[in-house]
């Protein structure tokens, strides 16, 4: 512990700055990301992956928002329900962005159950007093015209009930570069991780910026 008698006058004023530094930082806003393999750095390091490479760019500027990544590999929309009440109790989001979904339509579960969990995940986010972003999902035209749209449908539908803003899939950016894919033709690759990161920063940052506006002028 610091004694204060041996603390000349000058010193004073650059304890108390930072000291302002130490308190922004812990008291920064977060978002948390609560996804699949697409976000969870599916075979790579934790840190290669564009959750990662987002804290990093964000947490490098003042009031930067911190970015903590809940993805799981192979997690479908009901398990990452079951997940995210112990997320938001841990981390106190602001934000929570929901990037889920895919694994369900790739085995084919019905949309409707799809629906029921990010529903539900929705529901939980706002009652902890975090604000949903969801991520569109988009699934191969092989699973058939019928079920796609009707997967597809589930993430506006969604937006537009929870008034929730609604994010465009980023692998379809993705998928346009055979580089940036690895060679199962599902996952984004490392060297994807870096476009990602800032293609979701340019999308994420207005969203993120006007909500702490309008905290602002209502706590003023």
């Amino acid at each position: 512990m610091m004694n204060f008698k041996n603390v000349s006058r000058w010193h004073i004023p650059i304890l108390l700055l930072l000291g302002l530094f130490s308190l922004r930082a812990i008291a920064a806003d977060t978002l948390l990301i609560l996804g699949d393999s697409l976000s969870a750095g599916y075979r790579m390091s934790a840190d290669q992956a564009w959750p990662a490479l987002l804290d990093a760019k964000w947490r490098g500027n003042p009031g930067g928002v911190r970015v903590v990544n809940g993805s799981i590999s192979g997690d479908t929309a009901g398990q990452g329900l079951a997940r995210l009440p112990a997320l938001l109790k841990l981390y106190k989001p602001k934000w929570v962005m929901i990037e889920l979904g895919g694994n369900d339509g790739l085995r084919g579960f019905p949309p409707s159950a799809i629906r029921q969990n990010l529903s539900k995940a929705i529901e939980l986010t706002e009652a902890a007093g975090a604000r949903p972003l969801l991520m569109q999902i988009r699934l191969p035209p092989n699973y058939g015209r019928r079920y796609t749209e009707a997967f597809s449908a589930i993430y506006p539908n969604l937006a537009r009930r929870y008034k929730a803003p609604l994010l465009p899939f980023f692998m379809e950016q993705v998928y346009l570069k055979p580089q940036w894919m690895q060679d199962d033709n599902i996952h984004p690759s490392p060297a994807a991780q870096s476009f990602i990161a800032d293609w979701m920063s340019a999308r994420l940052t207005p969203l993120l910026q006007h909500d702490s506006a309008a905290a602002g002028q209502r706590n003023g």
